[in-house]
């Protein structure tokens, strides 16, 4: 899900203070040495919580479940950060936010961390655009359009003339004008504030098709009255790498979500699980022959130290979630109400982009 920052002026006074916070932690760090500091973490830590920004009304990404818990993958990536930060993967506060809320909400301190599709772009990255730090892409994924299935549009052409529902103001609505620009086909935009607002729209047919993101069109159908009523077209408007978002001012905080997030797609490269990670730990701590599941576990050496986090982090995100190959297929899989293939989502060496660098 794509969308364009938000300004707030009542706001730059408490982001500049949070540039100033990482500034004197960063100084501090280099007078006395280590790991370098992260002003978030300290204050995660003071308060004894991740304050972590997640969608709330994406099935299969993050939902309020049946027992009044956040669900989905992006929940779980919350809880993998608390695991590894506050060694408790309960210990985390979600804050539901909008698409165009999220980077406002991040830059102002009011969250730790998105949680949330947000497509990796130049602008949002670059010192000039958002301030945003980017960590590696968690979701290979591409803007899609939904139609009902009886209404007989199988391309985007065949939306010529017609109302299609889109949110403002976000990248979604630049790549839905760029592609029928490029085709030639005049429609009608139906713009709204928010995902709340545009789905009940288009299933009350006042649109005659929707765009987002594939997954979140996926997600939004399996909560739908009749799902296999609609269809989502062969045809893909653009490519969205999507990435959890850090502020661009705590570059050790960003360090950690990136090796937070490197850690779940190398622990399902070595077969590391939940349910075995801990034997498995158990095992390289005396086998001094397994010297890269000796470092990846924290066995021995001290990535932990240079992030920032303790030395079992990896262990602890693990335990707490999975791997990254668990946390898909527990919510996004074939065997869910979404249905995905991982396609893209693969490990690099099952046919897909996801790759971890080395731990060492």
């Amino acid at each position: 899900m794509s969308s364009a920052a938000l300004t707030h002026p009542a706001r730059v006074l408490s982001t500049t203070a949070l540039l100033l916070t990482a500034l004197v932690a960063l100084l501090g760090c280099a007078a006395g040495g280590g790991a370098p500091g992260s002003p978030t973490m300290a204050r995660i830590r003071e308060r004894g919580r991740l304050v972590c920004a997640v969608d709330g009304a994406v099935p299969g990404f993050s939902t309020v479940g049946p027992q009044g818990a956040f669900v989905g993958i992006d929940a779980d990536f919350c809880r993998a950060v608390a695991a590894a930060v506050l060694g408790d993967a309960r210990k985390v506060e979600f804050r539901p936010v909008t698409a165009g809320e999220r980077f406002v909400a991040l830059s102002s301190g009011e969250v730790d961390l998105l949680s949330i599709s947000s497509t990796h772009t130049l602008g949002r990255d670059a010192p000039g655009g958002n301030a945003l730090s980017f960590g590696p892409v968690f979701f290979y994924d591409g803007q899609g359009v939904m139609v009902p299935a009886a209404s007989g549009i199988r391309s985007l052409r065949d939306l010529a003339g017609k109302p299609i529902c889109v949110e403002s103001g976000t990248n979604t609505e630049l790549n839905l004008a760029d592609r029928m620009r490029e085709r030639g086909v005049a429609y009608q935009p139906l713009r709204f504030q928010s995902g709340e607002q545009a789905y009940p729209a288009y299933e009350q047919g006042r649109c005659a098709a929707i765009t987002s993101d594939s997954s979140l069109l996926a997600g939004k159908r399996s909560g739908f009255r009749n799902p296999a009523d609609h269809v989502l077209l062969s045809e893909l408007l653009s490519k969205e790498p999507s990435a959890k978002v850090t502020i661009q001012a705590d570059p050790a905080w960003a360090d950690a979500v990136r090796w937070i997030t490197y850690t779940l797609i190398q622990a399902e490269e070595s077969g590391l699980t939940q349910a075995n990670v801990e034997a498995s730990r158990a095992a390289a701590r005396a086998d001094a022959s397994q010297a890269e599941r000796r470092r990846f576990l924290g066995v021995e050496g001290d990535f932990g130290r240079q992030l920032g986090l303790p030395a079992d982090f990896t262990l602890r995100v693990v335990k707490a979630v999975g791997n990254y190959g668990e946390l898909f297929e527990r919510h996004l899989g074939q065997s869910t109400p979404l249905g995905l293939d991982r396609g893209l989502n693969r490990l690099w060496n099952r046919g897909g982009l996801h790759i971890a660098p080395p731990f060492r």
